[in-house]
């Protein structure tokens, strides 16, 4: 008798672990403490200045940097327009743009692009930008254009 309900139990049983498994998004609650994590205690340099002049010539270096390293993944805009996969990512590619992204200090923004997010997407960049070309794409995050005013990025347009 044991028998006949051994696949029905496992089944139940098999249900019950998936189910556990599966990754809801964070709520309201949880994503405002990581926010403040973030800001507060995780993310480092809140004090440091950005070194280079907030000018034209310096929003250009910026922009022309961040061309070569981040579209990818944020688009030409810095707001994910023309990139696949930005809403799928878990977590998703947050819009650079976004008041969550912009009321970092330069220092904490040159930080990030240093040492990456773990666990997300975001790879660290030491060693990989120097400290001018850094510092000229925080300049570029201050001064982003319209979302899709620059269409996307070649390689997401085919």
């Amino acid at each position: 008798m044991l028998r006949a309900f051994l696949p029905m139990v496992s089944a139940l049983l098999l249900a019950i672990l998936l189910a556990g498994c599966k990754a809801n998004p964070p709520g309201k609650v949880e994503s405002a403490v990581m926010r403040w994590a973030e800001h507060k205690i995780l993310v480092h340099n809140k004090e440091e200045k950005n070194p280079l002049q907030d000018n034209a010539e310096g929003v250009a270096d910026g922009k022309e940097a961040f061309s070569h390293y981040c579209i990818a993944c944020h688009g030409l805009d810095g707001q994910n327009t023309g990139v696949p996969f930005a809403d799928r990512m878990s977590p998703p590619v947050p819009s650079l743009a976004g008041k969550d992204v912009q009321s970092y200090t330069d220092g904490q923004l040159k930080w990030i692009i240093d040492n990456g997010i773990w666990p997300s997407g975001m790879p660290p960049s030491k060693n990989t930008l120097s400290d001018d070309e850094i510092w000229s794409i925080v300049l570029y995050l201050r001064h982003l254009p319209l979302a899709g005013s620059l269409g996307e990025p070649e390689m997401y347009t085919h």
